[in-house]
């Protein structure tokens, strides 16, 4: 369990490279390939639905396949325990994220944003439905700004 965790945060950390938040990079990234960007506000060391959601959404097969074509995915995760701290300007940058865009401190909180940081869809808390049914609504909300420009 403490693996599957860990490597989630390594997966969907937010990092410093050369000045440039990996946010900002996940933007330029979708404007590049035509990807939206999925925002995920969780809490990895204690929120019970955010370590859920992450086993049974974000290491689902299906998801992952959908994820490599249509997503640049960003975590910002906001771990309790001391051994799980972040980097101070990791920490900033999440909470940067969270004044933005998740002001109510839900956690889950999952935000599908174009290139430009606006939001298309959000979900508070996991999801109701199956993995399926949310990987196409990811799909409908992709199709709906790039098949039908």
């Amino acid at each position: 369990m403490k693996k599957i965790i860990f490597s989630i945060v390594l997966l969907f950390s937010l990092a410093v490279a050369h000045g440039q938040t990996v946010f900002e990079k996940a933007k330029q990234e979708a404007k590049q390939t035509h990807k939206l960007v999925l925002l995920n506000f969780s809490g990895s060391d204690w929120c019970v639905p955010c370590i859920k959601m992450h086993q049974s959404f974000f290491e689902n097969a299906d998801f992952k396949n959908v994820a490599d074509k249509l997503l640049v995915l960003v975590n910002a995760d906001f771990p309790r325990n001391r051994k799980n701290q972040l980097d101070g300007k990791i920490k900033k940058q999440n909470e940067a994220l969270a004044d933005k865009y998740n002001p109510q401190g839900a956690f889950p909180y999952t935000l599908l944003l174009d290139e430009n940081g606006t939001p298309l869809k959000t979900w508070s808390g996991m999801p109701d439905e199956p993995v399926e049914d949310w990987i196409r609504e990811i799909v409908t909300v992709y199709d709906k700004k790039y098949r039908n420009e």
